[in-house]
This record gives structure tokens, C-alpha cells and sequence, in this order.
């Protein structure tokens, strides 16, 4: 590998954005307020940000790669491939891909799980940003968990949410446009969607059990969990009680008071920081954030949101720049157990990003170093001319 020379910029080290050059080699951070010596690669940072590269612990964006319209399908390969694209170009550099488990066929079903996990180990060394596996268990799938403990225990999966969007199906069922979605999305009749949501919701009495031996077996495995969607402090606590102390989108201020009470990591959807409200109606994630009932920000379905969200929440008041890149960055990396990044320091995996903030609310991504390689740059004039090597100091001689 080319070791890798930022001559300047307002990097940020700890807490504080201070003014320093910095020095990569190898997969990490050499040094803090480097000289540039004889480094090859050399880029000009000046005027620039450098900010720790994001970690987002839930996005399923790459979705719309695999499917951009109902029932258009595209390869998982070439959809990995443009999502992992998509991920760099937005600053994201450790990304977990959060796939959905369903008991219902189609895009979600867990044929397509294991294709996608399948397909992420193989292309795993092609992809610039660390491209990671997270399974969102649909609890009522219960037909998948004979194979999800096996993938569990065989360490293929690096992060486990349990989901049930049970109550959400049924109540969608009863609304023409949603309904239509899901059945469009699963390629049944609508007759056919009707008799299969029957057939799962009669097997409601075996979903507890189930989920206590999944969790059993992640926590076995040493797997992180989390549960979505928490509706109430309770579900929350039993949750927590199984080892899922991260709680991914609580639906209400005393759910993620309850939460925050006890020390678990709290997600919300970046988006809904960008947009100014949840899609859904639900809670607003800048107020949560406001509240200290929001340690990490997802990117969720929009590979973009993560850096907007950091420099929304800067420009509202909300959070200084600094305060506001720990929830996209270091919070997400503590979260996940990923203790080697989340921070510019020495020892550290060297994931940095260079941005150009001129623009107020727009910040544009110029550089982007992933695991210590330079995986993407839009402004080649900040390429400093190549220094002599020994040998061709000797040459010149």
C-alpha cells in the first residue's frame, strides 16, 4: 500500500477541530501532525475538513439497486457493487448492509438473505468501503431459524435485530395504496397474500419462544443486538433482558427515556434529520437529539442522509459539528464493537474524509481514505506533486 500524506486541514482530533497534517501507512493513522518526508501520494487538505470516515449500522438503500421497480430485479453482484459506490461517495466507509428476513416471498425473503450474505463474503475484498452483514430477523418468520442460528454460530452475521412489522401488515391491509405495495412487492396474488399473512399470524404463540433462542444463540456467538420499533419502556426492558442494548427507531419519548435510562445505544434514521420529520409520522429525531435520547444516526434508506444530517444539525443549533460527528461516526463504532475507527488518532484505522463545507447545509465530499486507501476524490488539483524516492534522487544525481 502507497502511504498517504493530508498536508493541512481543520481535522477533527478528540473534541476539538485543530489544524494539523496527517499522516497515513499501511491500513491506519501513522501520525498526528506529520511532516510529509518522502511520501509518494500527497493531497493539498487545506481549507478542508477531515473528518473520521462514517459508520452506518443500518442501511438498506441497496435495495433499490436489487429492485428499483416492483418485481424489476437486477443481480445481487452488480447491485452490491453500485451500492458500495453509492456508500464511498457519501463518506460512509464501514457500512452494514441491514437485510431483511421475512417470512414473506420476494425481495425480503430469506432466499434472498442468504444470497445476499453469500454474495457479501465473496465481494467483500472488491469493496472499498468494510462492507459488513446485518440480519433484521422478522420475529414471525419462524420457518428461518433453524438457519439463522446456524449462521449465527458460524460468525456470519455481525449484527441481529429482531423486527415485527406484524401489527404494521395487518393494519396496512386494510389501506388500498399500501396494501397494493406489499403484495406487489412479494409477486403473490392478492388472494394468495391474504391466506399467507392467515397462516402466519395463527402461529403468533410460538414467536416469543422463538425469539429467546435466537437471542440465546447470538449472545453465545458474540453477536451485537438490537430490536426495532420499540413500542413501549417494557418491550424495551425485555429486550435489553436477551442482550439487545441497542434500540433501533423507539417510536415514543418514553420508550427512548427508558432506553437512555439504562445505557443502551439509541438509532435514529438520519433522513429524518434532513427532512425535518419522520416519513412515517413518528418522532422527530433532531428533538431526540436535542434531548439526549439519540446516540447514533443511521442512514436508513438514503446512503446520503448521514453527512446532510451532521451539518443540519450544526446549522439548526442543535449540535455543534463536532458533538453532531460522533453520532455519525465514533458513537456508531462504539455501538457495533468496531473500537479501531471512529476517530483521527494514531493506532487508528485510517478512514478520513476531506469535505469542502463552503456551502452552508451542502457539504461536498472531495476525498475519501477507507481502511488507508484512496478510494474516491473529486478535485484532482489537491494531488501535490510527487516527492523523490532515494533511488530517484540518486538517478537525478
Amino acid at each position: 500500500m502507497i502511504d498517504i500524506f493530508l498536508e493541512g486541514g481543520r481535522a477533527l482530533i478528540g473534541t476539538e477541530l485543530v489544524e494539523t497534517s496527517l499522516l497515513v501507512s499501511g491500513t491506519d493513522i501513522a501520525q498526528v501532525g506529520a511532516s510529509r518526508g518522502r511520501t509518494r501520494l500527497a493531497i493539498d487538505a487545506r481549507d478542508l475538513l477531515a473528518l473520521p470516515g462514517i459508520v452506518d449500522l443500518h442501511g438498506d438503500a441497496f435495495e433499490r439497486q436489487m429492485m428499483p421497480r416492483a418485481g424489476v430485479d437486477f443481480p445481487i453482484d452488480v447491485a452490491l457493487a453500485d451500492s458500495d459506490r453509492q456508500a464511498i461517495s457519501n463518506g460512509i466507509t464501514t457500512v452494514f448492509h441491514a437485510t431483511t428476513c421475512s417470512w414473506e416471498p420476494g425481495l425480503r425473503c430469506a432466499d434472498n438473505a442468504r444470497s445476499l450474505m453469500e454474495a457479501i463474503e465473496r465481494q467483500r475484498p472488491q469493496f472499498a468501503a468494510d462492507t459488513r452483514f446485518h440480519l433484521r430477523h422478522e420475529t414471525y418468520n419462524l420457518d428461518a431459524e433453524h438457519e439463522m442460528s446456524q449462521w449465527l454460530t458460524e460468525g456470519r452475521v455481525d449484527l441481529f435485530a429482531f423486527n415485527d412489522h406484524m401489527d404494521g401488515t395487518v393494519g396496512d391491509m386494510a389501506k388500498p395504496r399500501k396494501r397494493n405495495r406489499m403484495v406487489e412487492r412479494t409477486g403473490l396474488s392478492s388472494e394468495a397474500f391474504d391466506r399467507l399473512v392467515e397462516h402466519v399470524l395463527s402461529r403468533a404463540s410460538d414467536v416469543p419462544a422463538s425469539v429467546a433462542r435466537l437471542a440465546a444463540t447470538a449472545r453465545a456467538a458474540g453477536v451485537r443486538m438490537l430490536s426495532h420499533d420499540d413500542a413501549t419502556p417494557a418491550m424495551r426492558q425485555a429486550y435489553r433482558a436477551m442482550g439487545a442494548t441497542i434500540a433501533e427507531f423507539p417510536v415514543n419519548e418514553e420508550t427512548a427515556r427508558a432506553a437512555a435510562a439504562a445505557g443502551d445505544a439509541i438509532v435514529y434514521g438520519a433522513p429524518n434529520v434532513v427532512r425535518g420529520g419522520s416519513h412515517t409520522g413518528w418522532t422527530r429525531a433532531s428533538d431526540m437529539i436535542a434531548k439526549g435520547l439519540c446516540s447514533v444516526l443511521a442512514s436508513d434508506y438514503y446512503y446520503p442522509a448521514q453527512l446532510l444530517a451532521a451539518f443540519r444539525l450544526a446549522a439548526d443549533g442543535v449540535l455543534p459539528l463536532t458533538k453532531a460527528w460522533d453520532l455519525v461516526s465514533a458513537a456508531p463504532a462504539r455501538a457495533t464493537g468496531l473500537t479501531d475507527r471512529g476517530m483521527l488518532a494514531t493506532g487508528r484505522r485510517a478512514d478520513i474524509l476531506l469535505v469542502d463545507d463552503t456551502v452552508p447545509l451542502r457539504p461536498q465530499l472531495i476525498a475519501a481514505i477507507a481502511g488507508g486507501k484512496l478510494v474516491h476524490l473529486t478535485d484532482a488539483t489537491r494531488l501535490l506533486a510527487t516527492a523523490a524516492t532515494p533511488r530517484e534522487a540518486v538517478v537525478a544525481a
